[in-house]
């Protein structure tokens, strides 16, 4: 059964819809199930400013994509693979502790949804591609 959170996270479609705007852009494919996404991001600095997407994807990514596309200005490219590391390695350790600024993730990113992880990562894994 869906959680009325993950309901929340996904049904918020600020950032849903691209716009052709963007220094860098990926579309994703979820290889086990065929989930997809396309993201288009614009990067100034080094700091990724604003992240665009779309998806035809389940529940889960949506929701990933629609709370990484909210927190997208707390990523860089240089500590963008360190958080995605960071992040997936809380499927599996219970007791690690996520910095502040990744504790918006930990709903998502916990051991009871080991299941779906590679929906959560969907997004990340697209946003990873782009940066690259």
């Amino acid at each position: 059964m869906i959680n009325i959170k993950i309901l929340k996270l996904a049904s918020n479609t600020k950032y849903f819809g691209l716009k052709n705007n963007y220094t860098h852009k990926c579309i994703f494919k979820n290889k086990k199930c065929g989930d997809k996404i396309s993201l288009e991001i614009i990067v100034r600095k080094n700091k990724i400013c604003s992240m665009r997407y779309e998806t035809n994807s389940c529940i889960y990514s949506q929701a990933s994509a629609s709370i990484l596309a909210n927190s997208i200005n707390i990523f860089n490219k240089d500590n963008l693979i360190e958080n995605i590391k960071i992040l997936n390695s809380n499927f599996v350790d219970k007791k690690l502790k996520l910095p502040l600024k990744l504790k918006k993730f930990q709903y998502l990113f916990n051991k009871k949804n080991i299941n779906r992880m590679d929906c959560i990562m969907l997004p990340f894994n697209a946003l990873a591609k782009a940066i690259r």
